[in-house]
């Protein structure tokens, strides 16, 4: 029998650093079997800002799963978010020249190349050329034209780029403790992964994980990306919000939020909540603390509503909106998005992989364990790695570090 092969993702979020090992069999099941998790330090709004801080986070957060795994990490999955990112769809065009009008998957490749040919700036790099649909001939929406007849091939892609800087920042800090990157993905595509079923992508969803410093925004419809976008507001605006309206520290303006705050008390069974509560020795009212909770909550919902570039949104999103992130684990999150929006609107919890996952059954780790799941269908995929005997050499330097270290 094959032995299973390892995956590792590393999610570097602004509030938790959270790595993920597994085992994949044959079948590409996934067993988990280290999980570790960290707070974040050196990370706002999704970006490195300090350097050493972000590194030795990654480096417990990557000892706890390697403690509980027996295993060493080599390589990982790694998570890309940021207000930095940005998407555009674009088409590439080709023609069938063989005597045999067969498409082949040289032509794929061909008309892949054709589209990811837009002008970038050179502080900007291509993170990922998706292809969303394909046109023989002008037959529309054929997913794989491979074995079809045709003198003309058509591509609609969605393309994302980000910016070099920011992504040099976080593969210096994995780097820098001897892993090298499989693949930078972003974190919403991630996440639906985990999160999303292949009806919604095909009648029309949107995904936002609210995280702690961003929220990350993926629309899908006909069966594939459709648009993404990252927002700079999430769960920290929140709680700066209490804390500032309240007059508490942000710490115990977080536990407040998490443990009592809500955007719905009222729907939520929460009346036999005392008026006042209280936490490390800071007593506030429960409705003024919801109300804070509410409203920022309420503008988040509606700042994702206009990041589509479409007005008619009941009809380009149909399957609703999916939450998940984080933030999404406040109570009454979902009946609040549902009377604001008139969507529908459901928590997603992660799912497709077994083994230690009872602390992944939660929202926060959406991204860490969609990293997983994109790794393993996307194995094939171009890598960030370095070639050649560059890359031996600087794992092996890296790995001596690391051993003194």
């Amino acid at each position: 029998m094959k032995k299973p092969t390892m995956l590792t993702s590393i999610d570097v979020g602004t509030t938790k650093v959270c790595t993920i090992i597994a085992d994949m069999d044959n079948e590409h099941n996934i067993r988990v079997v280290g999980v570790g998790i960290t707070p974040t330090k050196g990370l706002a709004k999704g970006l490195v800002v300090n350097i050493n801080e972000a590194r030795e986070s990654i480096r417990e957060s990557v000892r706890k799963a390697e403690q509980a795994s027996s295993y060493k990490v080599e390589s990982a999955y790694v998570g890309v978010t940021g207000r930095h990112v940005s998407s555009l769809n674009n088409r590439g065009v080709v023609s069938i020249t063989r005597n045999d009008r067969l498409v082949r998957p040289d032509d794929l490749k061909r008309v892949l190349d054709c589209a990811r040919s837009v002008k970038v700036a050179d502080e900007r790099r291509l993170l990922h050329v998706i292809p969303r649909s394909y046109t023989v001939d002008g037959q529309a929406g054929v997913a794989n034209p491979i074995g079809m007849h045709g003198f003309r091939l058509d591509v609609e892609t969605h393309i994302i780029t980000a910016a070099i800087t920011s992504i040099q920042n976080l593969v210096k800090c994995i780097r820098s403790i001897g892993i090298d990157i499989d693949d930078l993905i972003l974190e919403p595509l991630a996440s639906s992964e985990a999160i999303l079923t292949q009806d919604e992508k095909q009648i029309g969803v949107i995904l936002a994980d609210i995280g702690g410093g961003t929220t990350d925004i993926a629309v899908f419809r006909q069966g594939s990306i459709w648009h993404t976008s990252i927002l700079p507001v999430a769960g920290y605006q929140i709680t700066r919000d209490v804390a500032i309206g309240l007059g508490l520290p942000f710490e115990v303006a977080e536990e407040m939020k998490k443990s009592y705050g809500s955007a719905m008390p009222v729907y939520e069974g929460r009346r036999e909540t005392p008026p006042t509560i209280s936490e490390d020795g800071h007593g506030v009212s429960y409705q003024e603390l919801c109300d804070i909770v509410r409203a920022r909550v309420e503008e988040i919902l509606r700042l994702i509503l206009l990041e589509l570039p479409h007005a008619e949104y009941e009809t380009l999103v149909p399957a609703g909106l999916v939450l998940t992130g984080g933030s999404s684990n406040l109570s009454g999150i979902a009946t609040l998005g549902q009377d604001v929006l008139s969507l529908p609107v459901r928590v997603g919890t992660p799912t497709g992989m077994y083994g230690i996952v009872d602390a992944l059954h939660n929202p926060a780790y959406a991204t860490s364990v969609g990293l997983l799941l994109w790794g393993s269908k996307h194995q094939s995929m171009q890598t960030w790695k370095i070639g050649g005997f560059g890359a031996r050499l600087w794992r092996l330097v890296s790995r001596i570090q690391r051993l003194f270290s």
